[in-house]
């Protein structure tokens, strides 16, 4: 089941919706949006195919899905946790020494915040303090359930569904401020922070329900640039799995429905060099496979 919160010309107001085909049904008489719908109906699936069998009866309203406005699925998701250099590839191009199978390493978790979403055809925003602006395709989990400490047995039981996320990131903050001391954390906090901007969390197209991803640790991932191909990944390269990840975001902080994981990048990332920092005008396309396209360009902005 594919699921998308969307908007029409006629209302500025947030629908939620089933996509079908290039067809869109709309949920929003039944339903108050994504999250309610996360957090209330215990088996969604089963529950948005007996609304879809019983739309033709119901007289329920479809358009087709390129009449509207695809959003953020999760508009206001209450953590967007992400993993760094969870692909060895990403390690080596970043300058990093990539581990070896007998290190004991442990995963690095940041959070992004819910002003960073954005939607399929949403503008990347790169304003004037944006110097080494780079992308980074990748498969981003929804959570179902509440939970701590939960096993990586258990995991999957609290899988909403997957969608792409593109992990925007600023690799120069304050790169140009003079006549300043560097400070110990400085290229670390900087790094961070270059995460943060508003519309540097691209996602969508729409979530995919668990049930149709048998195995989302093997879905190919690509991206291109103006059609030419930068990244091309599959998710059984990641260094820790999705149970794994689960687990331990698990162990530090209590999970929530609606949030989401954002599981790294496999190489090919924009690391924000001369070359490579997104300009004006740039279209993105990110590609998970089972899961859809997601399209965004860059505009610059004073």
């Amino acid at each position: 089941m594919k699921l998308a919160s969307f908007k029409t010309s006629k209302d500025d107001k947030t629908r939620l919706g089933v996509v079908i085909e290039n067809l869109i049904l709309d949920l929003s008489d039944e339903i108050d949006g994504m999250l309610t719908l996360i957090q209330t109906i215990p088996d969604v699936p089963a529950y948005c195919e007996g609304l879809v069998k019983n739309a033709a009866t119901k007289g329920a309203t479809l358009r087709k899905l390129s009449d509207v406005k695809l959003e953020a699925p999760i508009a206001k998701a209450g953590k967007i946790i992400c993993l760094a250099g969870n692909y060895r590839e990403h390690i080596t191009e970043s300058g990093f020494v990539v581990p070896e199978a007998q290190d004991v390493i442990t995963q690095q978790l940041f959070i992004k915040p819910s002003s960073a979403l954005s939607g399929n055809d949403d503008e990347i925003l790169i304003r004037p303090n944006n110097v080494k602006v780079g992308w980074e395709t990748e498969l981003a989990v929804v959570i179902s359930k509440r939970g701590r400490n939960i096993p990586a047995a258990s995991a999957f039981e609290h899988v909403f569904g997957y969608m792409i996320l593109n992990d925007v990131s600023e690799r120069g903050l304050n790169s140009t401020i003079q006549n300043r001391r560097k400070r110990e954390m400085d290229g670390f906090l900087d790094w961070l922070a270059g995460k943060w901007f508003d519309t540097f969390a691209p996602c969508g197209p729409w979530i995919v329900t668990a049930d149709e991803i048998e195995s989302p640790q093997a879905l190919e991932i690509k991206l291109t640039i103006n059609g030419e191909l930068r990244q091309q990944g599959n998710t059984s390269d990641m260094i820790f799995n999705i149970a794994e990840q689960i687990a331990y975001a698990s162990s530090i902080m209590t999970l929530e429905p609606g949030d989401i994981i954002s599981t790294g990048t496999p190489a090919g990332a924009g690391l924000g060099g001369a070359r490579d920092s997104l300009q004006h005008g740039d279209e993105l396309i990110c590609e998970i496979q089972k899961i859809g396209t997601l399209r965004n360009r860059v505009r610059y902005i004073d």
